[in-house]
């Protein structure tokens, strides 16, 4: 999913309008929504301080913003090939299902995979059985990893830090 679906999707969810939001990350108001329309359309791309405001403007992590390109099967599929071949990402098969899960002895990055995937799960857990709302998982995934309570840590690069 390209960075304007993401922007896209925000500006909806928190039911705000082209201009906006454009005017509340700093673009003029007379080219404000024409900016922000040129980002979600894809026709620009924003740069990283520019991404940095629309996560805080957004309430989310830029990361969010950022995702891999999955706008096609084609793109998802080669997303999933490149986490098998860094973190040990496995397709197998259980009780007639197709599942993704994690080869842990693949090395220390498909450990931490694992040890993160476990903490999603524990949030998807709390909201199935009622202990969060879907606003706090949504607010968890959206922060993810600066609301992740149970300690563990993503690989987060040097030049990510400046964004967040």
């Amino acid at each position: 999913m390209a960075i304007g679906e993401r922007i896209h999707f925000f500006r909806k969810k928190r039911g705000m309008k082209l201009k906006q939001l454009g005017h509340a990350i700093g673009f003029p108001a007379s080219n404000a929504d024409v900016r922000m329309a040129q980002y979600e359309s894809g026709s620009r791309t924003p740069k990283a301080n520019i991404t940095g405001r629309l996560a805080r403007v957004l309430d989310v992590s830029p990361q969010a913003l950022t995702v891999p390109d999955i706008d096609s099967y084609t793109g998802l599929m080669h997303t999933l090939f490149t986490l098998e071949d860094i973190y040990g990402l496995k397709v197998t098969e259980v009780d007639g299902e197709i599942v993704l899960r994690v080869d842990v002895w693949q090395g220390k990055d498909a450990a931490e995979l694992q040890r993160m995937l476990c903490t999603w799960q524990e949030q998807a857990a709390k909201l199935e059985a009622g202990e969060i709302t879907k606003e706090d998982y949504d607010r968890w995934r959206y922060h993810y990893p600066e609301l992740d309570t149970t300690q563990l840590r993503a690989k987060v690069l040097p030049q990510e830090l400046g964004r967040i």
